[in-house]
């Protein structure tokens, strides 16, 4: 453990912001990290846009979504949770979709990007469960799962979308209510995040001592601004990413390590006096 991380924070109540990284020991991969390979995930233009990428969108994800369903937290996670029961982290804004801070016993937990496990209907707010969407999708394609796990494995990417071949003939349900437009409920590249989800991050940033970084390459703004706010403040800013990232410059330190072992281990030295 790092004495400059340990010294940077001490004595402060943590405010904490996640990335994909903090979820690669669950079996999860992240987008930018390294050896990950490259990923175009879908922009809300392309979504709303176009039919064919809608449907590309939900045959994919018919497949994706259960692979987050299972996962399970990990000692990263449960860290996290440990020292905001402890009283020492205030909360966790994340940037994934995963829902494992939740599973892992967090209980301020933003998800800044929203989560895999509700749909909402463009046209009239609907929002229902993924799992109520799975049995629509399967009962509108059936057979469609066993086709194409008889061809090749399949993987996933971090927002549930399961990369496979041809998506042709997919059958995507509309809004049983007033037959709009169906999405999941995360934000997508090139939708903003709501503007109240944004006061709430803020406003766990201005509760904490200092910011802890973990697992986040902070390559979009919606991660980084609040690195920047912190960092205007005065208040100490620890990376902890395997890699570079855009708040490096920022950093009070900066750790290369994976986030599994260095907040185990960090958990463990701030529930210790000094």
């Amino acid at each position: 453990m790092p004495a400059e991380l340990v010294s940077a924070l001490r004595g402060r109540r943590l405010a904490v912001l996640t990335g994909a990284g903090i979820s690669t020991d669950s079996g999860i991969p992240d987008y930018r990290g390294p050896g990950s390979p490259p990923r175009n995930p879908m922009t809300y233009q392309q979504f709303v846009g176009d039919e064919g990428f809608r449907r590309h969108y939900w045959a994919r994800n018919h497949i994706g979504w259960r692979h987050l369903r299972r996962a399970e937290a990990n000692a990263g996670h449960r860290a996290l949770a440990r020292m905001e029961a402890g009283g020492v982290v205030v909360g966790v804004i994340t940037q994934n979709v995963d829902l494992l801070h939740q599973a892992a016993g967090s209980r301020r937990v933003i998800d800044l990007h929203g989560h895999y496990n509700e749909v909402v209907c463009l046209g009239c707010g609907t929002v229902i469960t993924r799992a109520e969407m799975h049995t629509r999708l399967s009962a509108l394609n059936p057979g469609f799962t066993e086709r194409v796990r008889a061809v090749a494995d399949v993987e996933v990417a971090p927002d549930a979308d399961a990369v496979i071949g041809s998506t042709e003939g997919f059958a995507v349900a509309a809004c049983e209510r007033c037959g709009g437009m169906l999405k999941p409920n995360i934000v997508y590249f090139g939708e903003n995040v709501p503007k109240a989800r944004v006061a709430a991050a803020y406003e766990l940033v201005d509760d904490g001592g200092a910011l802890l970084v973990a697992g986040s390459s902070l390559a979009v703004m919606s991660g980084l601004r609040f690195v920047r706010h912190a960092a205007k403040a005065g208040k100490p800013v620890v990376i902890v990413n395997r890699g570079a990232t855009r708040g490096d410059e920022l950093a009070t330190v900066k750790v290369e390590a994976g986030t599994s072992e260095t907040l185990t281990a960090l958990a463990a030295v701030l529930a210790t006096p000094a």
